[in-house]
């Protein structure tokens, strides 16, 4: 039997609503699926900051091993930023089956001085062009910090909560992200790349600073990037402040103690506070314990995996 192109198109459309149709008679409907999350691991749970950097192109390889989706870039921990490195990188992951979620930079646009904020602004666009690149849809921001308290290490002694510089206010900082992030938009847009503010300690420990920002910025290219370990007190009543407006979480884990400090994250918990604010896509572990990575992100990874049903 021929059929005309009306009895094809009705047959196609009908066999692009029966999965709706099944899903009604089980008592679901398609827009309360489950919500589906990919697992992806960062780079720096395999680093942290030692003196020899640990190679990108090994950090795929694991990920694949072990079942990731994909593997979140630290831009400090790349060898160079060379097409050829870059280019290399990308044909990595696509080789090993895997995404590339997000870029995560260092810039800081608390400061009274136009230049300085200047500066990180353009640290920020060439950022953006080198996701491009990378063929990564989002680029992790942080607020960036008063600098009264020097050490890092001294800064986590008092959870992030810095004092301003002397004669300028907490509203202040929150003006200069503001009009640091808007520059940057534009070029977001064109390349396609968002931005997205973590709850960093300095300004945006506290989850009003960065509620702050983000209602003043309004942008579609702007989201949170929800850290599940940088909140200075109880953690859960700031996962569900910031989740409505995630567009990438990162879990921590810290086996064999952590770097700085130690949190027992409850992480089916935390995934029915995601999945209550609709949140679906990726979730990037960050390992920041003492233990070897070689052990510590297998076993992270079926955390997140049992949690969030990855």
């Amino acid at each position: 039997m021929t059929l005309t192109r009306r009895q094809a198109l009705q047959i196609g459309a009908a066999a692009a609503v029966a999965p709706a149709a099944t899903l009604r008679a089980q008592g679901a409907s398609p827009a309360h699926a489950a919500p589906r999350v990919h697992l992806a691991v960062s780079t720096y749970s395999y680093w942290h900051f030692k003196p020899e950097k640990y190679p990108i192109e090994k950090v795929i390889e694991d990920a694949a091993a072990i079942g990731f989706d994909g593997v979140e870039i630290l831009r400090v921990q790349m060898k160079d930023e060379t097409p050829a490195y870059v280019n290399g990188l990308k044909k990595a992951a696509f080789r090993a089956g895997l995404s590339l979620p997000m870029l995560s930079i260092h810039q800081d646009f608390v400061s009274p001085d136009p230049a300085e904020r200047q500066r990180h602004v353009d640290i920020t666009t060439r950022s953006l062009q080198l996701a491009a690149d990378l063929g990564t849809p989002v680029v992790r921001l942080n607020s960036g910090r008063w600098k009264t308290i020097q050490s890092f290490d001294d800064l986590m002694k008092v959870k992030g909560d810095e004092p301003p510089l002397p004669g300028h206010t907490q509203e202040e900082a929150i003006d200069w992200c503001v009009q640091s992030i808007e520059q940057c938009l534009p070029i977001a847009e064109r390349l396609g790349v968002m931005l997205a503010l973590e709850n960093h300690w300095g300004l945006t420990t506290r989850p009003e600073n960065l509620l702050a920002i983000y209602q003043k910025v309004r942008s579609p290219w702007l989201g949170v990037n929800l850290d599940t370990g940088n909140f200075p007190g109880e953690p859960y009543a700031g996962l569900e402040t910031l989740a409505p407006h995630a567009v990438i979480v990162q879990a921590k884990t810290y086996y064999g103690g952590g770097e700085w400090y130690t949190l027992d994250l409850d992480y089916r918990r935390i995934a029915g506070i995601l999945r209550k604010a609709g949140f679906q896509g990726w979730v990037s572990l960050e390992m920041e314990g003492k233990e070897d990575a070689a052990t510590a992100v297998p076993k992270s990874y079926q955390i997140l995996r049992s949690a969030f049903g990855a």
